[in-house]
């Protein structure tokens, strides 16, 4: 809706959602290679889970951890591709707020679920390594599902009052986000009252879920290294560490890309919301 005479907006319906801010006139060509990756993601991904489930040898706790990673990206690119590839290539800029608030929460609880599973699959290495004649006796089905659960009910629960939190915010300065998709911070930084609630909640949710991940994840890889290089034979060594090389790829993929794009998307907003 129209800002008012103040300059700000009741309860807007919709959200402009700008796309790669300072890109504005390449993103039509920008949308050849997100297509390209995003069907090579939603094949890769539906191909691994596909030979995951039929492959009765592969019925093992890090390829059921693989699934569920395989799974997470399924979603989340789901959440983001479609409506980013909307923008680049038909200029459809506008969500409505209940779309932009569903696709925040998809997009926020299913990275912090891969979090949650990239430790998971820290735990496996470290049981595999240190105490390999107990994994098959920790790592049960019922456990595997057990985790499972908690890995979507964590983010779950902690997810929905950054929701419910944005939902009580009425009035606005701006609705155009300077992003290509929903983003919490950017957001709550388009509230024109008084947000320190939101920030508040979204930094402990972020460090509730990432940070603590982060730390346990290192923990196990160093105590998985150390034992690695206590190992007798170097042929053994070489052997475990390879094990773990495509684990740790991905954590600091992950983890790197994350920071990198949270810190340049605040740096972003704050020179264009004074």
């Amino acid at each position: 809706m129209p800002a008012n005479l103040t300059g700000t907006y009741f309860n807007p319906t919709t959200f402009t959602l700008i796309g790669i801010p300072g890109l504005e006139d390449v993103q039509f060509w920008i949308t050849i290679p997100f297509c390209v990756m995003y069907i090579l993601a939603v094949t890769g991904n539906c191909t691994l889970l596909a030979i995951i489930k039929t492959e009765r040898s592969l019925h093992e706790p890090m390829y059921i951890f693989l699934a569920m990673l395989a799974g997470t990206d399924l979603v989340l690119s789901t959440s983001i591709l479609p409506k980013m590839l909307g923008i680049f290539c038909f200029g459809s800029r506008d969500i409505s707020f209940n779309a932009c608030l569903v696709q925040m929460f998809f997009i926020h609880t299913f990275q912090a679920v891969e979090s949650g599973v990239l430790l998971a699959m820290a735990f496996d290495r470290y049981v595999a390594i240190c105490n390999l004649l107990r994994h098959s006796s920790i790592f049960t089905t019922q456990v595997l599902s057990r985790i499972g659960i908690l890995l979507v009910m964590r983010p779950t629960a902690l997810i929905i009052p950054n929701i419910y939190l944005i939902k009580r915010l009425h009035f606005y300065k701006s609705t155009a986000i300077s992003h290509a998709y929903c983003e919490h911070m950017a957001v709550v930084k388009l509230a024109a009252v008084d947000v320190r609630v939101n920030k508040a909640y979204g930094l402990f949710v972020a460090f509730t879920i990432l940070g603590v991940d982060i730390i346990f994840i290192t923990v196990s890889y160093v105590l998985i290294l150390r034992a690695v290089f206590r190992l007798p034979q170097k042929e053994v060594r070489l052997k475990a560490f390879h094990t773990c090389t495509a684990h740790i790829c991905v954590f600091l993929e992950f983890y790197t890309l994350g920071f990198f794009s949270f810190f340049a998307h605040s740096q972003i907003i704050g020179q264009q919301i004074p």
